[in-house]
């Protein structure tokens, strides 16, 4: 039996309309989410997996790459409906300008949601509060001109370097989450630095009952970052109308937004 003849359409930038021949289902996923999708078995749309970074420093290393936050934030991920990786791009002793440097790298590959713990260790050298700001911005913005979702985690830092100081480092965050409109994690210790137990042999870095408690706090905040994902995918594959090519009635248009410039044809 020949199989049956289906078309994509997508209008360009330059509003060239380009068409595409498939002989198998096509759906797609909303673009900001990233991936594509495919059929499975049964003939359902499979989604691909969605990815989260970290992009942090020695608090998201410690204890071990199997025991650290987000690790345990994988471990939750897991249980999620969509599946989603996770990738630690987080080096210890890197600073907001160690980001920067390295922001394109990092989010070379298809990522959905950037989790940002930097800024402790700028914090401890001293480094000048507007230039944190400034990095911090700067790799948030570049997240969001790739349409990914971005949780801010908030720092503290001892007042070493005069408790101006440290009052100023602690408001930074707050502003950069209200400029940007990205959620934040008001303090990403908070549920450890007081705690017994959760330290390695130094003091500093978690354990891995530190690394859970990590998870903790920043899961409530994570979590509907996730589910939004998950309902967009959903939504996405949901809205499309499928019709058989050859005396079509119809299409669907799928209008303004990051699926903008796509009509599809297909199968009922």
């Amino acid at each position: 039996m020949t199989a049956p003849v289906h078309i994509l359409a997508v209008r360009g930038a330059s509003g060239a309309l380009r068409v595409v021949v498939f002989t198998t289902l096509f759906a797609v996923a909303c673009s900001s989410m990233r991936g594509t999708t495919a059929p499975s078995p049964s003939g359902a749309p499979a989604v691909s997996p969605r990815r989260l970074v970290v992009r942090g420093d020695s608090l998201a290393v410690y204890p071990s790459a199997d025991k650290s936050f987000p690790a345990n934030l994988k471990r939750r991920l897991a249980k999620k409906p969509v599946p989603w990786t996770v990738t630690n791009a987080s080096t210890s002793g890197d600073t907001t300008a160690d980001g920067v440097r390295n922001i394109d790298d990092v989010l070379s590959r298809d990522v959905n949601v950037l989790v940002l713990s930097l800024g402790a260790n700028d914090g401890l050298r001293g480094v000048d509060l507007a230039t944190i700001e400034q990095n911090l911005g700067s790799i948030i913005a570049s997240a969001q001109n790739r349409g990914i979702a971005v949780l801010l985690c908030g720092m503290e830092t001892p007042p070493t370097h005069g408790l101006t100081y440290s009052l100023g480092f602690h408001t930074l965050f707050s502003r950069l989450a209200q400029q940007y409109r990205v959620p934040l994690v008001p303090f990403l210790l908070s549920g450890a630095v007081f705690a017994r137990n959760v330290h390695g042999p130094d003091g500093i870095h978690p354990n891995a009952a530190g690394a859970q408690r990590i998870a903790d706090t920043v899961w409530p905040y994570l979590e509907p970052l996730i589910d939004d994902a998950g309902e967009a995918i959903s939504a996405a594959l949901g809205s499309a109308k499928w019709l058989r090519f050859g005396g079509v009635a119809d299409h669907t248009d799928l209008g303004a937004g990051p699926l903008a410039g796509l009509a599809i044809i297909g199968p009922p």
